[in-house]
């Protein structure tokens, strides 16, 4: 059996796309470092909003969705920080969005989801809702500042 050489081409050139996305998916994994949220038992400890300071440099940060707020609304760590986010829902299902530090999750009523986020810069970084939550969605933020060399 004899394969035609203008399948031979379409085979080798087949190949070689689905290699070439293989290969930017173990890149982009390995690149991005992307975690997944994890989702933690249900317990009403989480569904008080508040700011832990475990030592220097690492913080728990309970943060409450409900319409149209997160409380806590502003976060200051030092930088070098690092924060984890623990998330719940007083009311419906809202977004938990920082862009700059590829952080995305949902906060469901009832659920509680937790991401650790490293903050190596100073600055200001949003939080925005990114789940249609209802009239007041667009104006649905927090923010993260992230001072030098000490936080308050």
């Amino acid at each position: 059996m004899k394969i035609d050489k203008f399948e031979k081409r379409v085979l080798i050139i087949t190949l070689s796309v689905i290699g070439l996305f293989i290969f930017s998916l173990l890149y982009a994994k390995n690149k991005y470092q992307t975690d997944l949220p994890e989702c933690l038992p249900y317990n009403k400890v989480y569904t008080e909003p508040k700011i832990n300071k475990l030592d220097s440099t690492t913080y728990q940060v309970f943060s409450v969705a409900s319409m149209w707020q997160f409380e806590p609304g502003e976060i200051y760590v030092p930088v070098g920080s690092e924060v984890d986010f623990y998330l719940t829902s007083k009311d419906v299902v809202h977004g938990f969005n920082i862009a700059q530090k590829n952080v995305n999750m949902m906060a469901v009523y009832g659920s509680i989801n937790k991401t650790t986020v490293k903050f190596d810069k100073p600055g200001v970084y949003d939080i925005v809702c990114h789940e249609y939550c209802g009239v007041g969605h667009q104006n649905m933020r927090a923010q993260v500042i992230v001072n030098y060399p000490t936080a308050k």
